[in-house]
């Protein structure tokens, strides 16, 4: 090769090297889809359709084992939800009893509580990071007093009979929160309920149709009157609902292995899988959702978004 054609080729390389060296590496800096939170691991990419969930509503029933509620007849209206939407097979509760699994879910920690006695909790939680993403939150407890309630238990009022039990709601208990009156009043009854009232609602069901007092067959039927009316509304094309359980019977995942159930039109029609998740997977799922960055052990949790188109 001629020596001023070999220059010219050199001198070419250089110039190609010394560009890569200067051109920026792309980087995702805002916390959540795609990217590496502090302390975080990376998430993947969502389904198209996944990103147009504006809404989520969680339902929280109580101590029953996956193998007592998947394929019972005493459940046939969740069990339809589960043929036609997602099912996760090997998903867990925390721990035992029940408010640290409640407290788990709302703050990606149990925040040390390992009982079912009152507290008043500093740590930060989902409510904090809703909103510093202008996002909107309400908790929809069955039987739950106005004006703030901090006390253990409640019964009657606007839901009718029923006994409303603050440890399976987990936001009152938050520093934060009760000490704000126009934050805790987004804490209200299941009369109150709206689809559209805000982006995140946890729904508490009273004490007899969360299951924990009353049947399987009764948690069933009272989900078949309140989730219908979610499903017809024309807002569930951008909502995403989750149906899970505070704990199961044994102490598998540290809570136990308990259904948990997807339902939308983003979820995957008849999907199941076997990917080990627990309450702290369903908070990332929400932080990853809506970019609100991680919290507590979510930084180290999966999510769920296998199920999503």
């Amino acid at each position: 090769m001629p020596i001023r054609t070999v220059g010219i080729a050199a001198l070419v390389a250089w110039l190609f090297l010394a560009w890569l060296s200067r051109a920026p590496m792309a980087v995702t800096t805002t916390p959540g889809i795609g990217a590496t939170t502090p302390g975080g691991t990376p998430t993947a990419a969502l389904p198209l359709s996944a990103k147009t969930i504006q809404r989520i509503v969680v339902v929280v029933f109580e101590n029953k084992a996956f193998s007592q509620v998947v394929g019972s007849s005493r459940a046939p209206y969740l069990n339809s939800l589960i043929t036609r939407y997602g099912l996760a097979t090997n998903y867990t509760g925390i721990a035992h009893p029940s408010q640290p699994n409640y407290v788990a879910l709302w703050s990606g920690s149990t925040q040390g509580v390992t009982d079912n006695l009152g507290h008043v909790l500093a740590g930060r939680n989902l409510a904090d990071q809703l909103e510093a993403r202008d996002r909107t939150w309400r908790v929809a407890a069955e039987n739950v007093p106005a004006g703030c309630f901090t006390g253990a238990t409640a019964s009657g009022g606007a839901d009718g009979p029923g006994t409303y039990a603050r440890k399976h709601e987990p936001a009152i208990s938050f520093a934060s929160i009760r000490n704000s009156p126009s934050r805790c009043a987004r804490i209200t009854n299941l009369s109150h309920f709206s689809l559209t009232a805000a982006n995140f609602t946890l729904v508490v069901p009273n004490m007899c149709h969360s299951m924990h007092d009353c049947s399987i067959a009764t948690g069933d039927a009272w989900l078949k009157t309140f989730l219908p009316r979610i499903i017809a509304s024309p807002a569930f094309a951008q909502t995403l609902v989750v149906v899970t359980f505070d704990e199961g019977t044994d102490s598998v995942g540290g809570g136990g292995r308990v259904a948990t159930v997807l339902i939308g039109p983003s979820v995957k029609q008849g999907r199941r899988s076997s990917v080990a998740h627990n309450h702290y997977s369903l908070l990332r799922t929400i932080q990853d959702l809506w970019g609100l960055g991680c919290l507590n052990r979510t930084c180290a949790a999966n999510d769920l978004t296998e199920f999503l188109r």
